[in-house]
């Protein structure tokens, strides 16, 4: 019978296990991983099966990675994955989320830009750490995406937005995310990008704050490819400040409406 192994093929005889695709490939291995789950050595194995052989603080290759990826996310949704490009404008509360998460589904290019460094104050919410209190934000992020999928494409802008450097910014683009703070700097990204990209599609969030129910957000199409998350009413306010279970929800939905855009769905 023909099993895959670290994405190679091997011919075993019938009634092999796991544990011995372990010896034949990897010996060492310290997690094995068959048709997606983590198993024992003693699961048998069947004509077809999938192996994937993990050794502790060892980084897979990039053809292992992706691998992995496409047994968990299906053939399908890997493949437009790896080809989207996507654009986070803002790696703070949303976009240092958004990021993470669409790190992990495997988008294969991310454009991230912001221009500010990582503060005490943006712990409570943002995906730092306290040991890159200092670092530009773009370094920051950068340091985290690779901790989780070192082989996809970043290309990093340290750069404050304007009306005045939007065209140009995201040519190539799929994907143009909103993660600003300031509600003017928001409706300036989100108009202008929307006139110089039209055939792009961009995600834009608005009220966020405070601890209100996640059943207030809601999904807004604002234009032809323009469509913007939150509830629209909670700005931060003395009393009301950005949290991270509320800002987290919204940047989820932020990233899965990306992908859900990606895939070709046509509703948020």
């Amino acid at each position: 019978m023909k099993v895959l192994i670290n994405n190679n093929e091997f011919f075993m005889t019938d009634g092999s296990l796991s544990g011995d695709g372990a010896d034949l490939v990897k010996p060492d291995a310290d997690v094995i991983i068959h048709n997606g789950f983590i198993a024992g050595r003693q699961s048998p194995l069947k004509d077809g099966d999938t192996l994937y052989l993990i050794k502790r603080g060892e980084i897979p290759t990039h053809e292992e990675m992706q691998s992995l990826i496409y047994s968990r996310h299906t053939p399908k949704i890997a493949d437009k994955m790896a080809k989207a490009r996507i654009a986070v404008c803002g790696l703070g509360g949303l976009g240092s989320n958004i990021a993470l998460n669409l790190a992990r589904m495997g988008v294969g290019y991310l454009r991230l830009i912001d221009f500010d460094v990582v503060e005490p104050s943006n712990l409570n919410r943002q995906q730092y750490f306290v040991d890159q209190l200092g670092m530009k934000k773009t370094d920051a992020t950068l340091q985290n995406l690779k901790r989780v999928n070192p082989y996809i494409e970043y290309d990093i802008h340290d750069l404050y937005i304007t009306k005045d450097n939007v065209k140009g910014l995201f040519d190539g683009c799929d994907v143009i995310i909103e993660a600003f703070d300031s509600a003017v700097n928001k409706a300036m990204l989100i108009s202008t990008a929307a006139n110089a990209y039209p055939d792009s599609f961009i995600i834009g969030a608005s009220g966020l704050a405070g601890l209100g129910s996640f059943k207030e957000f809601r999904v807004v199409k604002a234009g032809k490819n323009v469509h913007i998350v939150g509830d629209f009413t909670s700005e931060a306010a003395v009393g009301r400040g950005l949290m991270a279970t509320r800002v987290v929800i919204a940047a989820g939905i932020q990233a899965n409406l990306a992908v859900r855009l990606i895939l070709g769905e046509t509703e948020a």
